[in-house]
């Protein structure tokens, strides 16, 4: 039998649309492999990969060894045994994560909308014990993301994205972005939570300030409201810390995070105060969830962040990156704006500029993201190497220069 890595790219895009549902609209490119902060596709081209695999999903690039020695001896070992029982491999990743949040208590899913989940059944839960069944609001933000399950996507202020699925999940208020006056004017008895990115990362990476997330800590304290933090993109080092919370001198009660947990496997988790743990046997479950294979992954992944410096790196690079883009703006009148925060970024210009420099990026070699025609979106891996930078750099350079 053919092995499919060597199928033409053609072939592949062919079968994709054959027998698999399209729900993405896919960039005609197949890859077919990886290492570090590079990809090739299936016609052996290389690419510098600048979106860590797709939308922040590997921050440790592709095929960290660390990763992929705990991975096979993880396969020779065990790879699943459900919830139902205990394993050294989660409880090692539970500490490890409680050892950077401090203190907080891990449940353990597949996936970011499973965590946003089960942060929203987390916070009704507790709502129902402070206050009764009336107390299952959740506030949210607008542009926010928060996932596309049921729950998720109702949390989500982007009405486009639930169109055609209405009726939503009732009980979410969506406010303006920024605005503690309106976010004081909402809580009320019947407000469980507020729920927050700290950088707004699907809808084209726009930080919060600081006020504004210690604004809400502050009402939140006040209230007797949750706080929870969707870190699923903005964790892991993303931002330049190991969480983007960090960055505001804030405590959420509830943080969520997924997408780079696990070193390229699929983990997502919920972590919250061991007083605000609401959820007890019966209430929740997720069958892979935390299986010995990913959580052996994510152990991994966790402890090279510190052994590499990682999050350091991300942290300068994303300066340097940013300082780079911010001086372009200063030379093109049709750059916006250059924002972020460590390495998620984002270069906004003033029409659709965007969308002919992300085609010419890709021509090129760099593989970044677009949101509409206006917005360029930039996550590289936080491994990436300042000789790495340098490349992206001019590659992009020249794809906006030849864009304007």
């Amino acid at each position: 039998m053919l092995n499919p890595a060597d199928w033409s790219t053609d072939q592949i895009i062919q079968t994709y649309h054959q027998h698999v549902q399209t729900t993405y609209g896919r960039t005609p490119l197949a890859f077919v492999r990886g290492e570090g902060a590079y990809l090739w596709d299936s016609d052996g081209k290389k690419y510098l990969d600048w979106v860590s695999g797709g939308r922040a999903g590997s921050a440790l690039g592709h095929c960290h060894p660390d990763v992929v020695a705990a991975l096979k001896q993880q396969l020779d070992t065990l790879m699943y045994v459900s919830n139902d029982f205990y394993h050294p491999w989660g409880a090692r990743l539970g500490q490890l994560l409680s050892e950077r949040s401090g203190g907080r208590k891990s449940f353990f899913c597949n996936s970011g909308a499973e965590a946003s989940e089960t942060a929203i059944k987390l916070a009704r839960k507790w709502g129902h014990g402070r206050r009764g069944e009336s107390c299952s609001e959740i506030l949210t933000f607008e542009r926010s993301f928060h996932g596309r399950t049921y729950g998720a996507l109702s949390a989500t202020a982007q009405t486009k994205f639930q169109k055609g699925f209405e009726p939503v999940v009732p009980g979410f208020t969506y406010l303006p972005w920024g605005d503690l006056d309106a976010l004081a004017g909402a809580m009320g008895p019947q407000t469980c939570a507020v729920f927050i990115e700290p950088v707004q990362g699907e809808s084209g990476t726009f930080p919060a300030t600081p006020e504004f997330m210690q604004g809400i800590q502050r009402l939140c304290d006040e209230r007797d409201v949750l706080f929870m933090v969707d870190e699923v993109q903005t964790g892991f080092g993303r931002t330049g810390r190991f969480w983007a919370y960090e960055h505001y001198g804030v405590d959420p009660h509830v943080v969520t995070i997924a997408k780079a947990l696990g070193g390229g496997a699929t983990l997502g988790a919920c972590l919250a105060k061991p007083d605000y743990c609401a959820l007890v046997p019966g209430d929740h479950g997720c069958t892979f969830g935390g299986n010995p294979l990913a959580t052996a992954a994510a152990g991994a992944a966790v402890e090279a962040l510190d052994q590499h410096g990682y999050v350091e790196n991300a942290a300068a690079q994303g300066e340097y990156l940013l300082g780079r883009f911010r001086e372009w703006a200063r030379r093109w009148p049709a750059i916006k704006e250059a924002r972020g925060l460590g390495l998620m970024l984002a270069i906004e210009f003033q029409g659709a500029e965007g969308k002919a420099a992300l085609a010419n990026c890709l021509e090129r070699g760099l593989v970044i993201h677009g949101v509409g025609d206006s917005i360029l979106r930039i996550l590289p891996p936080i491994i990436l190497s300042q000789v790495e930078a340098d490349e992206g750099l001019a590659i992009l350079q020249g794809a906006i220069a030849d864009a304007l």
